[in-house]
Parts: structure tokens; C-alpha cells; sequence
């Protein structure tokens, strides 16, 4: 895998891809694959996450597929979002389409894991006619709930930049005396061994040559100031053409695995657990792939 360099309209993002071109672009190669041309994976990694999160899926899924994974803005090697900004939701789809755009590809699978997922969902309710198919790892739905919660949120959001300003104008930023105190935060916070991480956690941190310190923008944790109503998520949900999958961890976030409606709300979804945690794609890579490669190949 190549890394990449996208110019975006307002921010510069940063990828991992499987073909490379001289000039730095998107433009996938026409190659064949048992006489097919070979479709294109996007894959979206989420909060906190970068592209290095799919890594143990690379090797595998280039056999089959062109392969880009970004890294969102914020995150990995990609640009912080302008320093008056914050990390809207609906943002990310923005960014994405933008991708998708300069792609321009005809048969797009997009494959996404918690915040990649939902996103991924949400694209595919927006422009149903740009992607082939979904992969929701560990997630499903835009967050949701209700109405009488709207005050509240909006309080919520407004004081945690609050927090955030008050810490950037009086605290420096986190640092860690090593790359192996990095690795082990991680490996603890995701329950993941160290190993599985390294890659992730590599493309995560930079050095001043004394300390180590995380890339992603610390704006990520401020709470988000809307969230939808379950009529929304419902309602955008409902237009996904294209069918999805439902990959869960069966130690996972166990709200994914209940019988609740969200899952009617698809017209075309199927589920299936893995062995795993949130992160069950690090944890069983073959099964993923295996089940990635059968629902793709199935149209």
C-alpha cells in the first residue's frame, strides 16, 4: 500500500492505497480480474482510528480489489480541520463525496468501521447511485435520540469546546516518553495486542525527536452540538438502495447484535458476528475478509 496526498476543496487528506500514479491522483488503473475489471474498496476507519486500521485486511483484499482507505480530516496524516472549525458529523460525508468524486469509478463498494460505518451508510441514503454496496463494521445507524434532548445536547456541545479552549490556552499538548507508551495506551483502551496496533498506532504519533505525541486534533472529543431524531435516522436510512452488510464483534458494542427496528429500516441488510471486540476486524481479519469477499462477489 501507497501512501497518498488528495488535495480537497478547503483541506488536504491523507490515504493508503493500493495502485500508485506519478502525479499523486485517484485515478484507479483498468485492470482485470478473472476477466472483470476490479472494483474499488473505500474504506473508512473511525473515531480516533486512520487507515492503518484496516492493515491486516490489505494484503488479502488487494488480490481482488483497488483498495483506498483514508485517513478522515484530523486523524492519521491528514489535515486538522481550520483552527474555527469543528468535527461535524455531516462534514465527513462532504469529504467523502468530494473522494468518491475524484475517483470516478463505476463499481464502488464502500467499507467502514464505527464512524466509517455510519458515514458510509449515510453517503450511500444521499447518492444512492454512486456505490455498489456497504460493509458496516461495528456500526449501523446515525446516533439518535429524543427530541426532548435537543436544549441539553446543544448545552453539552457548546461547553465542551468551552473545555477544549480553556485546556489549548493553558495546558500543553499531551506527550508521551515513548512509541512503546503510545502502544500500550492503545493496546489497553481497544483491548488489542500490541502487534495488531503497531501500524495504527505508528501512523497516529509523530516525535520531536524527545517525546511522542498523537496526531489526531483534540477537537475530535468535543460533543457534537445536534443529534438526529430516530424519524430521521429512520427516514435516511430507508434510502439505501444498495444492499449492506452488518459485521459485528460478538463482543462488540452489543446494541448492534439486538432484534431493534434500525435493522428494518434497511431494505436490503444482512448481519453476521465475529469472534472480537469493536475492533473485530483487527481481531478476526480472515473471517472479515472472507465475508467481504463473498458479499461483493454476490452481485
Amino acid at each position: 500500500m501507497h501512501n497518498i496526498f488528495i488535495q480537497l476543496a478547503e483541506k488536504q487528506l491523507a490515504g493508503l492505497c493500493s495502485f500508485k500514479n506519478s502525479n499523486n491522483s485517484l485515478s484507479v488503473p483498468i485492470e482485470k480480474n478473472n476477466g472483470t475489471e476490479k472494483p474499488t474498496l473505500l474504506m473508512l476507519h473511525g473515531w480516533q482510528d486512520n487507515a492503518a486500521s484496516f492493515d491486516v485486511l490489505f494484503t488479502d483484499l488487494i488480490k481482488h480489489y483497488h483498495v483506498v482507505a483514508l485517513d478522515w480530516p484530523g486523524h492519521g496524516l491528514s489535515e486538522h480541520r481550520h483552527s474555527d472549525n469543528y468535527y461535524h458529523f455531516v462534514d465527513y460525508i462532504d469529504d467523502l463525496h468530494q473522494i468518491v468524486e475524484l475517483l470516478s469509478v463505476q463499481n464502488l463498494y464502500l467499507v467502514g468501521h464505527s464512524l466509517g460505518a455510519i458515514v458510509a451508510g449515510c453517503y450511500a441514503a444521499a447518492f444512492p447511485e454512486k456505490v455498489q454496496g456497504i460493509v458496516l463494521i461495528e456500526g449501523l445507524t446515525p446516533l439518535y435520540e429524543i427530541t426532548d434532548n435537543a436544549a441539553l445536547r446543544l448545552k453539552q456541545g457548546i461547553t465542551s469546546r468551552q473545555r477544549y479552549r480553556q485546556r489549548n490556552a493553558t495546558r500543553p499538548k499531551r506527550k508521551m516518553a515513548s512509541f512503546e507508551e503510545a502502544l500500550n495506551l492503545r493496546s489497553v483502551v481497544n483491548k488489542l495486542s500490541k502487534s495488531d496496533l503497531y501500524p495504527l498506532v505508528k501512523r497516529g504519533t509523530e516525535t520531536d525527536g524527545k517525546h511522542w505525541y498523537w496526531r489526531h486534533d483534540e477537537r475530535l472529543r468535543c460533543d457534537s452540538l445536534y443529534r438526529m431524531a430516530e424519524e430521521h435516522a429512520q427516514a435516511l436510512m430507508s434510502q439505501i438502495q444498495c444492499p449492506a452488510l452488518s459485521i459485528v464483534g460478538h463482543n462488540g458494542f452489543q446494541q448492534l447484535q439486538r432484534k431493534k427496528p434500525e435493522r428494518t429500516w434497511f431494505q436490503q441488510l444482512k448481519q453476521v458476528k465475529v469472534t472480537g471486540g469493536h475492533h473485530c476486524h483487527i481481531d478476526s481479519p480472515n473471517d472479515v475478509y472472507r465475508y467481504i469477499l463473498t458479499f461483493t462477489q454476490g452481485f
